[in-house]
């Protein structure tokens, strides 16, 4: 169930927060805070410039909520990004990541430029159909036909191309713990990650 709670400002934006839980109880200057701290990574409403961190606007709800949860647990963790994301989110408690995953899932994504040269062709190719020959499957099924994901899979379309290449490296090389993706990607080449990166992604 979902609960509005009062707008509140953080820095010069106004916005609501959404709750998926009914009996949590957050001060505003406590979340204001704690949306600043992500953003002065993440960016302004997760629509950050560092092309090796990733966009959180209009990322999932439930995706945000597992992601950072997933964090507590560093052996399942690219060490790049445990460094940084470990003791956040083992200092984040559960109500205020209900609030994180609200906030930045409200926010508009980035949409892809939709390129259309050969590369991005190519890519879109893999998107859509996979490569059979080489057992690399498709992305479609799981991701969507544009690339916007589910509630606890992934929106690709519109994030950083840096920080795609990087997360399909690692689980290509199991850097990255996922029973999911492990599979998918195991046999995945360089040259159809760049492809993908060409379709999917804005920088």
């Amino acid at each position: 169930m979902r609960i509005a709670v009062p707008a509140l400002l953080a820095g010069t934006v106004a916005f609501a927060i959404v709750a998926h839980a009914t009996n949590w109880q957050l001060p505003p200057e406590e979340i204001a805070k704690t949306v600043a701290h992500c953003e002065s990574c993440h960016g302004a409403g997760g629509n950050g410039t560092n092309a090796l961190i990733p966009r959180l606007n209009g990322q999932h709800y439930q995706y945000i909520e597992n992601r950072i949860r997933a964090f507590r647990d560093p052996t399942r963790q690219d060490p790049h990004a445990i460094n940084t994301m470990w003791p956040v989110a083992t200092e984040t408690g559960d109500e205020m990541i209900f609030a994180l995953a609200s906030y930045f899932s409200s926010q508009t994504p980035v949409e892809p430029p939709r390129r259309n040269d050969a590369l991005a062709q190519m890519g879109r190719k893999v998107f859509m159909e996979g490569v059979a020959s080489e057992n690399v499957p498709a992305c479609i099924s799981c991701h969507g036909v544009q690339g916007q994901g589910t509630d606890t899979v992934p929106r690709l379309a519109g994030q950083h191309g840096a920080y795609l290449a990087q997360q399909m490296e690692s689980f290509r090389f199991a850097l990255r713990e996922s029973n999911a993706m492990h599979p998918e990607l195991n046999n995945i080449s360089e040259d159809q990650i760049k492809a993908l990166v060409a379709y999917l992604a804005r920088d």
